[in-house]
């Protein structure tokens, strides 16, 4: 089976060893001679080839294989402990940590038998924050803690200045929060829209999600956070930007790490994010790519005249989850670029 990056493939039509061969490739060699290692040798036979029938895989089948994996894994954490450990960590070294997060976050399993969240999760930022609007901030960290980074973003963007600070730090400072907690909470802010809570999830708070979140929104938000945050709260603060880095942050890697950060990235995606770059960065980035590349990301950039904001900034993204994924592959060491994070909110 072979696709293209145009083609709608419904993951349903495949087999399981289709499926597998699609699994392998976007987990990355390493990972994928440590499954095989675990097969008979017809099922190693079976899965290599349709490796090798493999061209490019469209992002939509990439994320129901993804999402799938994940359910069957943390699935398993019923009779084999570490099941969403196990998902996570697997799917950081697949997609980085900001997707990785996106997909557990949908489909982490109860942690109690009464079901709680998932009427709130489907709902849209705007609609979320007029149930929430009167709130406490605990409160609506609590929600956040539960969302998709870009969906509590969202959120986060549509508050008002002062509480938006409050929730960052209430989120960051987030311990585990007893189930019963939750379910009342939820509960409540349902009964509002009148949707009936169908699951509880994982709890997901504390200064990794702050950090998730304030990476999914824009540069100047962060800042305006974060500098109020060092008021407020100065040792939260540096915590929080020792989990995060940005896309400017990469020109100060050093040239070799850039070279493996552009043997993953997308020209297009490439000619995309550097439309808002420093030039800084885009001196540093055209110089980890060979001549002819650097000359075709120019020529796509000056095609590139009417772009929307969230197109660069989704392709900035792109190119961040790869770096945390070369990270957790232990390709990159960006402990540099966590020291120097404070340039920031400068």
């Amino acid at each position: 089976m072979s696709s293209d990056s145009t083609t709608r493939v419904d993951s349903s039509k495949l087999t399981r060893i289709q499926k597998l061969a699609i699994l392998l490739i976007m987990l990355g060699q390493e990972s994928a001679a440590q499954v095989l290692r675990n097969l008979e040798e017809a099922e190693i036979e079976a899965v290599t080839a349709e490796m090798a029938k493999q061209t490019l895989i469209p992002m939509g089948l990439q994320q129901e294989i993804l999402e799938e994996f994940t359910e069957v894994a943390i699935m398993a954490s019923t009779s084999l402990r570490g099941g969403v450990e196990f998902a996570q960590t697997a799917l950081e070294k697949a997609v980085g940590m900001f997707k990785a997060n996106t997909v557990i976050s949908r489909v982490a399993p109860s942690r109690a038998p009464v079901p709680a969240m998932r009427g709130l999760l489907d709902l849209e930022p705007r609609q979320l924050l007029n149930i929430v609007k009167s709130e406490q901030p605990q409160t609506i960290a609590l929600l956040v803690s539960y969302l998709p980074p870009e969906k509590g973003s969202g959120l986060l963007t549509l508050l008002r200045e002062g509480l938006r600070e409050e929730v960052v730090e209430r989120l960051a400072t987030l311990g585990a929060t007893p189930i019963e907690v939750v379910e009342r909470v939820v509960a409540g802010l349902c009964e509002r829209v009148s949707v009936k809570p169908t699951r509880a999830v994982n709890q997901t708070g504390g200064v990794k999600s702050a950090a998730d979140l304030l990476n999914a929104v824009n540069k100047d938000l962060t800042k305006s956070i974060l500098k109020n945050l060092d008021e407020s709260n100065p040792d939260l603060s540096a915590a929080i930007r020792q989990k995060m880095f940005t896309f400017e942050d990469l020109a100060q890697l050093d040239v070799t790490s850039l070279q493996k950060v552009m043997r993953e990235v997308d020209m297009r995606d490439l000619a995309l994010s550097l439309k808002t770059a420093s030039e800084r960065l885009k001196e540093a980035l055209l110089s980890a790519v060979s001549k002819r590349a650097a000359e075709t990301v120019h020529e796509e950039m000056s095609f590139l005249t009417s772009v929307k904001l969230k197109d660069i900034e989704g392709a900035q993204m792109r190119i961040l989850e790869g770096v945390r994924k070369l990270e957790a592959e232990g390709e990159l060491d960006l402990s540099s670029l966590h020291e120097t994070a404070d340039a920031i909110a400068a």
